[in-house]
């Protein structure tokens, strides 16, 4: 009996795709989730108490009153780039304790964006540290915050010790257009990495990881 002929994908139907956006403490990621999310983000931001003063550090941050405690979660979808797609987006928590939660919301991701704040830059390795050692590809975005320093992209790769290979890009997490422009760049270095993964629209089973 042949065998039947697969039928062509949808080039209307989206390929989705699980992104990650993290960065250290209080460098704008629950911002920049809600800045490009199309529906209502959701946050499991909770108030910062006298006692985790005593493990977080506000220094450079001192008007921080929330943290995000698990995750956000945003969607973007974006049928104008040259392929549909929808951009499933998970917010890690910033703080060093809650590393074991950023092995979960990796799982399934095609890559990561991790934010920057150049006046708290060493909060930033670690981050870089993980997802180099868990091989995820991702870019460095610098978001810009008022007042801060600006350093030429060259100067951030310098001193976080970058590759050639891993885009560094500047952004206001707080503006939907800078960071979608930062997801797509985010898209393109996934797919250099792993071109196959983008040739077809996620079958539903590869969606468990997301859901």
């Amino acid at each position: 009996m042949p065998s039947p002929t697969p039928r062509p994908a949808d080039p209307a139907v989206p390929i989705v795709l699980k992104i990650v956006i993290a960065g250290g403490f209080g460098v704008g990621k629950t911002t920049a989730v809600g800045a490009v999310s199309e529906i209502t983000p959701l946050s499991t931001e909770e108030y910062l108490t006298e006692a985790g003063t005593q493990v977080d550090s506000l220094a450079g941050v001192e008007a921080k009153q929330t943290t995000t405690v698990a995750f956000d979660f945003g969607r973007l979808t974006l049928t104008d780039s040259p392929v549909p797609l929808e951009l499933l987006l998970f917010g890690t928590p910033g703080q060093d304790r809650f590393g074991g939660l950023w092995y979960d919301l990796a799982r399934g991701a095609v890559g990561a964006v991790i934010l920057v704040d150049t006046r708290r830059l060493t909060s930033s390795f670690t981050a870089v540290s993980f997802f180099e050692d868990i091989g995820l590809p991702f870019v460095v975005a610098v978001n810009e915050f008022d007042g801060a320093h600006r350093y030429h992209p060259d100067q951030v790769r310098d001193a976080l010790q970058l590759p050639a290979h891993v885009p560094v890009v500047t952004c206001d997490a707080r503006h939907q257009n800078h960071v979608a422009g930062v997801l797509l760049t985010l898209v393109g270095q996934a797919l250099k990495s792993a071109p196959a993964d983008f040739t077809h629209p996620v079958p539903p089973t590869a969606l468990q990881d997301v859901s």
